[in-house]
């Protein structure tokens, strides 16, 4: 491997320009995937899961769980045509996300629930209750 010293160039500008069309290319070409900010708490009944979804509506998110793996995603397109002083002018735009979570195994399955409101998606994983220790009577015979 070879280390080659930075010499601060007085054409930065011009590395910049370079750089905003390197990123040009390696764009994906049909759409973007974003991953949406996620915060988890823990209390001491649940979890809690917000997740933010700009733009998006309760249509637009699929929530799935598989066994312990709880997956968000979404995919939307969008299609727009105007006619206009003799041109056409024609926008596609797609825009998709997929996240997956593993729930721990005290979280009861049965009973998470999802809300969606001024995107922003909560989740509410609740705690399978602590199994409390029983007292076995002890008879005589």
């Amino acid at each position: 491997m070879n280390l080659i010293r930075y010499q601060p160039h007085t054409l930065d500008l011009l590395d910049n320009v370079s750089r905003w069309f390197d990123d040009f290319y390696t764009e994906p070409l049909f759409g973007r995937t974003a991953i949406p900010a996620v915060d988890v708490k823990e209390t001491d009944s649940e979890y809690l899961m917000e997740v933010e979804l700009p733009g998006l509506t309760e249509k637009d998110v699929e929530v799935k769980l598989e066994n312990s793996l709880l997956t968000i995603s979404s995919s939307k397109s969008a299609a727009k045509e105007e006619k206009k002083n003799g041109y056409v002018i024609r926008e596609r735009k797609t825009s998709q996300f997929s996240r997956s979570f593993v729930l721990p195994e005290v979280v009861d399955r049965e009973k998470i629930v999802a809300e969606f409101k001024n995107g922003i998606l909560n989740l509410s994983f609740p705690k399978v209750p602590a199994a409390k220790p029983k007292t076995i009577e002890v008879k005589s015979s």
